[in-house]
This record gives structure tokens, sequence and C-alpha cells, in this order.
């Protein structure tokens, strides 16, 4: 063995020979972590795109958060309940790219097919950056560096993939299963203390006026519609990577099909679930976020006021943990971590998609090659390079990239 096999055999491990796929197959419990991780972990920015494109408004804004949210959940119940369809209708894994093809043709498959590439490579690069804007709220250190820490963590989960999808997903469980009880867990403690106890809880920016764009601050005819529909499209990121279940059909355990949608109903059930309490915690406790790109400002008695604003998902640990130090680190680690981890997902779903593509000639044959570990080497790869170009261009900013 030489020193360049040595190397792949220590970051990819042993290799794998074809007859051992049926090895590397998931059951549900480890395909939810695989598949489901980045439209979970979507809660933990989308509330902040809802917040901050609603913020254009100035304060007024704010009381249509609900009403956007009620409209995403509603959105993301039926495309769940579409994707339950396909995945019994066309298991191979082609997924959307597969039904446009063949019920429409080999344009709009393509069509369809080349957004959902960009929508991974997309999805890797959002999910790392919005982990590293968390994190800020523990470590400082990162504070204008946000572009290169989200590179080098995009390059560990290629590492960590290459090693093939049961092991990654393996890994990854323990996060997701601990993000849901954090989330989940925040949000009963926090509705419990305001709406049972009687609590007052106020978020870190309850105080605050906000100073919005004039042009939305009218709140009528056409500047509302506009920031209705710009508030409705931000905040449907929470959708991301609801998708990706549907073209890994051929990763899960017989009956593929049946265990498929039966992951896909409990993610929707989870997503629904936390995206809606999130939101109602942050009407209750009077949390905010301003689009400072957009030149919104805070204000507290008619001075504005400076500094690093929080995410929602910070603001509402603080308030809800307020005394119990280790309640808000548990939430802010596993944010950080599922959002980290929530990239997953994509380098689950590109590398299929992308093999099946060049198996149909539409993409480089290389693509449709397995590697030693039986996971399309080629693609993960090829994401991981892509989603690291977006970072360093964008440094990271996740209302940038979305």
């Amino acid at each position: 063995m030489n020193l360049t096999d040595a190397v792949k055999r220590l970051l990819v491990g042993r290799k794998l020979a074809s007859n051992q796929l049926g090895e590397t197959l998931l059951p549900k419990r480890i395909a939810l972590p695989v598949f489901a991780s980045d439209a979970l972990s979507s809660v933990a920015y989308a509330p902040d795109e809802i917040l901050l494109t609603l913020s254009l408004a100035g304060v007024a804004g704010f009381v249509f958060s609900w009403p956007i949210a009620l409209g995403v959940a509603l959105v993301m119940f039926v495309v769940v309940l579409s994707y339950r369809q396909t995945v019994h209708a066309y298991p191979s894994g082609g997924g959307d790219y597969e039904v446009a093809t063949v019920n429409l043709g080999p344009n709009a498959g393509l069509t369809v097919a080349s957004a959902l590439l960009v929508d991974y490579v997309l999805t890797v690069a959002v999910s790392v950056s919005s982990g590293v804007q968390n994190a800020k709220a523990l470590i400082p250190f990162i504070v204008g560096h946000e572009g290169l820490v989200a590179a080098v963590l995009i390059l560990v989960l290629m590492a960590i993939n290459l090693r093939g999808v049961r092991e990654s997903g393996t890994l990854f469980a323990i996060p997701t299963y601990g993000f849901m009880v954090a989330v989940l867990g925040m949000i009963v403690v926090g509705l419990v203390r305001i709406l049972v106890v009687g609590e007052p809880l106020a978020a870190p920016t309850a105080g605050y006026d906000v100073v919005g764009d004039p042009f939305y601050s009218q709140l009528e005819g056409f500047a509302l519609v506009a920031l209705l529909a710009r508030s409705f499209s931000s905040g449907s990121a929470a959708l991301t990577g609801v998708e990706a279940i549907s073209n890994g059909v051929p990763a899960f355990r017989e009956p593929k099909s049946r265990n498929a949608a039966t992951t896909l109903g409990l993610l929707g059930l989870v997503a629904i679930t936390m995206l809606g309490g999130i939101i109602a915690l942050a009407n209750l406790t009077g949390a905010k976020m301003v689009d400072e790109h957009a030149g919104v400002v805070f204000t507290q008695g008619g001075v504005v006021v400076e500094g690093h604003q929080e995410t929602v998902m910070a603001q509402l640990a603080m308030t809800v943990f307020d005394g119990f130090e280790p309640g808000f680190v548990f939430v802010i680690v596993m944010t950080m971590i599922i959002l980290f981890l929530a990239a997953n997902t994509a380098f689950n779903g590109f590398p299929v998609l992308g093999s099946i593509l060049a198996r149909d000639g539409f993409l480089p044959r290389a693509l449709h090659t397995r590697g030693d570990r039986l996971a399309y080497s080629n693609g993960i790869i090829l994401l991981a390079l892509a989603a690291v170009g977006l970072v360093l261009a964008f440094n990271a900013s996740v209302t940038a990239l979305i």
C-alpha cells in the first residue's frame, strides 16, 4: 500500500464490495436524521427570515408573523403529502426529476433537476452558515471569520460522508434527536411559564422600537402585498430539504417506499410543530429582528441601538431559560450542531440525483460511479467544493445566501 492509499483508507475506511451494498441501507430511526435533519433544522433560521422581512414595516409588521407561519406550515403539509405519494409511485430515487420527466417530458425533468442541484448546494451553504451565525453567541472569536469557519466545516462534512451513508447517519442521529428535544423542550417550558404560570417573559429585544422602510411602513395596498409575499417567500426556507427523502428512497431498508413515507410523515409533523412553537414564543415574548442590510434599525428612547443582534433561537433560549444556564447552552449547542449536520441531507440527496442524471447521459459518467465505500464520492466532492465557493463569496451571510 502506497502513501496515497494509506491516507485514503484513513479518511474513508476500508473498501466495501458491491455485494455489501445491503449493509449500507438505513432503518427509519437512522434515515430520519440522515434525510430530515435539514428540513428540521430550517426552523432555526426560517423564523429569523420571516421577522427580518417583516421588520421593513417597523414594529407593526411583526403582527403578520402568525399568518405567514401558518401559510408556510400549510404549504409544508401539502408538500409532505405529495412526496408521500411520490415515494410510492417513483421509488427509484429520481424524485421530482423522474416525476417531471415521465409526466411532462425530458425538458421539464432537466429544469426540475437543475433547480434541485442548485438547491442542494445552497442547502449546504445556508445550513452551515446559519450554524456559524448561531455559534457566535457562544464563540465570539468567529466574528469576522465566518466564511473561513464555514468552509472548513463543509470540508469536514465531506470527509465524513465519503465514509458512507450509514456511518454518517449513525454519527448524526444523536445530535438530530438532541435538537428535537432541545427545541420542543424550550417551546413547552416557555408556553407553560407564560400561559400556565403567568410569568411575563420578555425577549432581549422586546423593549426596542423598529424604524422600518417608509415604503413598507404604510402597510396598505401594494406595499402590504409585497411585504407579505416577500416574507412568505423568505419563511418558505422552512421547506428546505423536504424533497431529499424522495430522492433517497434507494437508501432505505425494505420495504423502501413505506419506510420513506413514514419518515416523511414524521418529518412533517415535527417540523410544523417546531416552526409554529417558535413563532408563538417569539410573539409572546416580543422577540424582534431587523434587516440591517436594508437600513432597518432598533431604537430605544429615540436612540439607535448598536451592536450584534442575536438570532430568534438564541433570544428565546435566553428568555425561556433565564437563570438556568445549562438549558440555554443545550439549546444553542444543539442548534449549532444540527445546522452544521443539516448539510448532510444534501450530501445524501445531491450525489444520488447526480448519479441518475449521469446514468441518463446529462452529467459526466463519473458521477454515476460509486467509491470505495459504495457512496457516490465524486458527487459528494463536487457538492462540497461548490458550497465552499458560496460561503467564501458571501462570507457565510445567511440572509445574502437566501
